[in-house]
């Protein structure tokens, strides 16, 4: 049984599925565009969509806005000028939201660009994934490495002063030099958030029935300590698994969701999770996850491929599952407060976490120690509901 006494933070979520051409790593709700995008009938279907997510949030701000994909930078900035005047009308927007878009280096346009700014949109995160244009070429991108600096110049230049440059390592074919070169490479360009995480190989892709050849775990651990040190030395502070920024600049967004706080999802395939102190609920919801499916009935509740009310015996392992990824862990009473249930049920697992030295903790604040980030896995694991 919950008891919610206040609702965490809420967040909007937005899925665009289309995307130039979809690449063998990808395993995101993307498909490959046709000449003509329906962008308005789309639009159109996300604002329908919102509207029948609003009875559930009635009275809340919106904290922040993702728009995800695919790559939503194909859609105009008129296609979005008329989504977010959708959204203004229909829920109430934080003065200083954080409104992020997803872009790739092969649809920037400065023109365009400029125009998102002037919208609104106030923070862009690039998928860049390597400056090796061989490392590229291998992982299907559209984009070369002269193209991905590029981009980031566009950025800048059409206003935008918060920039994530996506990284990726343990690509195939990469050696420790071109690991270092990407790196580097990002410094250099100075963006205020760089996400650097490894290629991971998912069902559903091109990578998974052609797995191709990777580079060996050891060295791998090897250049991803090297690459967060020299992070550090460039002043982007470490404070996720795979999010490093500079002060002030992490993405609050994204936080929201290890912190367990609300979002809606809206769009393709998207995913949703509420809390309701009416009903003291947490419900998930999956929106269709076909591009046509969608069109067809985001006018209606069948938009609705999933819902899922969750489990209290569930919750505190969520909680502890994206919470712990945070490198300074969370304040003590934020557990409660966005789970709805004690952290008195975790005492047990707490102690235990803590004489294996993979956690600190006190009446103020719960963190996961150098040991604990290193063998998260085995960290987590203690909070598994029996």
């Amino acid at each position: 049984m919950f008891n919610f006494t206040a609702l965490p933070p809420l967040s909007l979520y937005i899925h665009v599925p289309w995307c130039v051409r979809k690449c063998p790593y990808c395993d995101f709700n993307s498909h490959k565009a046709s000449d003509n995008l329906p962008e308005q009938a789309y639009v159109d279907a996300l604002i329908a969509d919102l509207a029948q997510e609003c009875p559930s949030v009635w009275g809340r701000t919106v904290q922040s806005i993702f728009i995800g994909g695919g790559t939503p930078s194909l859609f105009s900035a008129e296609a979005y000028d008329r989504l977010f005047s959708g959204i203004r009308a229909l829920l109430p927007l934080k003065a200083d939201a954080e409104i992020t878009m997803e872009a790739n280096p092969g649809t920037f346009e400065a023109a365009r660009f400029r125009d998102y700014r002037q919208l609104g949109i106030n923070r862009l995160s690039i998928g860049i994934q390597s400056f090796n244009n061989a490392a590229l070429e291998r992982l299907g991108r559209i984009h070369n490495g002269n193209e991905a600096q590029r981009a980031v110049e566009i950025a800048y230049q059409a206003g935008f002063d918060n920039v994530n440059l996506d990284l990726m390592f343990g690509l195939p074919g990469q050696t420790e030099a071109e690991a270092i070169t990407d790196v580097t490479t990002a410094i250099a360009l100075q963006p205020q958030h760089i996400s650097y995480y490894q290629l991971t190989i998912e069902p559903n892709t091109l990578f998974y029935q052609q797995p191709p050849t990777l580079p060996d775990d050891d060295p791998i651990i090897d250049w991803q300590e090297g690459n967060q040190a020299r992070l550090a030395d460039a002043g982007y502070l470490q404070y996720e698994v795979s999010a490093y920024a500079q002060k002030g600049k992490q993405c609050r967004h994204n936080v929201n969701y290890w912190q367990f706080g609300d979002y809606l999802g809206i769009g393709a395939g998207a995913h949703g999770k509420i809390s309701d102190a009416a009903t003291q609920t947490i419900t998930r919801r999956v929106k269709q996850k076909q591009p046509q499916a969608y069109l067809d009935k985001a006018h209606d509740s069948q938009v609705l491929l999933k819902t899922e009310l969750l489990h209290a015996r569930d919750i505190g392992f969520e909680f502890m599952l994206n919470a712990l990824r945070l490198t300074n862990g969370f304040p003590t009473p934020l557990f409660q407060q966005h789970t709805g249930i004690p952290l008195g049920q975790f005492n047990e697992a707490l102690q235990q976490a803590e004489a294996m030295e993979l956690l600190e903790y006190d009446v103020r604040h719960i963190r996961p120690t150098d040991k604990g980030k290193r063998y998260l896995n085995t960290l987590i694991e203690l909070f598994l509901p029996e």
